[in-house]
């Protein structure tokens, strides 16, 4: 509706409601504004704060359990605190099919490269996501090592998805793999968590 100086007002509420969001778009609007008010050294990361705090209070009520439930698995670390570590060329797949992966319940394969340089094939449950900026882990269970691991986007390598389901693990698998790190929606801060997945 017009506003003052012939200006455009929309109401939060409305704007999510009417535009019909997937939980998909809404859950890449939280976690962009949930990144930059991590990265406090940016720019307008204090509004970014601001802005989040006013998605969350205009989320319909039916639309707060479904997205809790992806967001309590996404999660925010402090940022990379060695300046010299930076992400090496992300597999230009890896986006499209982790997310498939991830809110589909499928298994997820790819080549990875550890930090001794060892190479293997992976197939692993991906029950979430950290977000270390610059860096992005994805956090799995690995069937055959019968454990957490967190697994860094730029290590890996020929990423697909097949067709094989798991039953979610409970959340708290992707709350202990990082002591720093916090839900990036409706979630309190997990430093008092101790436990972490080895990397790999």
């Amino acid at each position: 509706m017009s506003g003052p100086g012939g200006g455009l007002h929309l109401e939060a509420r409305s704007v999510l409601v009417t535009s019909h969001l997937e939980t998909d778009e809404v859950i890449a609007l939280i976690l962009s504004v949930a990144v930059a008010r991590a990265t406090t050294s940016i720019p307008f990361a204090d509004g970014a704060d601001r802005a989040l705090a006013k998605i969350e209070a205009a989320l319909p009520r039916d639309r707060v359990g479904e997205l809790q439930r992806f967001m309590q698995r996404v999660l925010i670390g402090d940022t990379v605190p060695d300046a010299r570590i930076e992400p090496t060329r992300i597999d230009t797949t890896l986006v499209v099919v982790f997310e498939n992966a991830f809110t589909s319940g499928r298994f997820l394969t790819f080549s990875y490269t550890d930090r001794e340089g060892r190479r293997t094939r992976r197939k692993v449950e991906p029950h979430g996501l950290l977000v270390r900026a610059p860096l992005w882990y994805v956090i799995a269970w690995d069937p055959r090592r019968n454990a957490p691991r967190l697994f860094r986007a730029d290590c890996i390598r020929r990423p697909s998805v097949i067709e094989e389901t798991f039953l979610p693990r409970p959340h708290t698998l992707v709350t202990r793999v990082c002591p720093d790190a916090r839900a990036a929606f409706g979630g309190e801060s997990n430093a008092h968590r101790r436990r972490s997945a080895r990397p790999g």
